[in-house]
């Protein structure tokens, strides 16, 4: 029996979609995470990734400042990661990328289709990094402040990467003093460290630290 394209192409149809993840549109409004990433385990990057809820609740808007990655490596990548890291400070304990909605690495993020992307490639929507020092500010429209969300950040960790996918450094998202409900976003926003004052640009503090463990 002969099939024509056309009915192979309404058969594929139904996983069009497959992976795409939703626009956020009832995040806490007010509410602020930061990621401070650390000076441990013979690494000199330094900086820390803001994720605040935009004032409409549609997404977050993202703070970027990292200085001190290497002269060689690149261009570096960094995500948001399903898990907090451990007390050891151990990278790979952030475990993978967050995708919730399994879009997987294959094929590549393209930013032209961000909600093809996985929720947590930062980098592949929004742009790598080069050395020395990189620094950025955008709306990220599939990022969620809420908690016990699929995109919740505000449980889970930083890590950047080399271009080989070897973890450079990493660090945990902490709340940043403001509330959800009238009591702290979620139990498990803090990690191992406790949270870092900001006003303005990003801050930086020693906590956490790195691991050279591929992804």
């Amino acid at each position: 029996m002969r099939f024509s394209s056309s009915i192979f192409g309404l058969l594929a149809l139904p996983f069009a979609f497959a992976g795409d993840a939703p626009v956020v549109t009832n995040n806490v409004v007010g509410t602020s995470y930061i990621a401070t990433l650390p000076d441990r385990n013979n690494t000199s990057v330094r900086g820390a990734v803001i994720v605040n809820t935009n004032s409409n609740a549609t997404g977050a808007n993202v703070q970027v400042s990292i200085s001190g990655l290497p002269s060689e490596g690149g261009p570096f990548t960094y995500h948001i990661h399903e898990f907090p890291v451990a007390p050891d400070h151990n990278c790979s304990s952030a475990g993978a990328h967050l995708d919730p909605y399994a879009a997987t690495e294959s094929p590549p993020c393209d930013s032209a289709q961000e909600q093809k992307c996985q929720v947590g490639d930062l980098a592949g929507k929004h742009g790598k990094m080069s050395g020395p020092s990189y620094s950025g500010n955008y709306a990220d429209l599939f990022l969620s402040t809420t908690p016990d969300t699929p995109a919740f950040v505000g449980n889970r960790s930083i890590v950047v990467h080399y271009a080989n996918k070897t973890r450079i450094t990493c660090a945990n998202f902490t709340i940043q003093g403001t509330f959800y409900n009238g009591a702290a976003p979620s139990p498990h926003a803090s990690a191992s460290s406790r949270p870092v004052s900001v006003a303005g640009p990003p801050t930086v503090a020693n906590a956490g630290t790195g691991s050279s463990t591929p992804v």
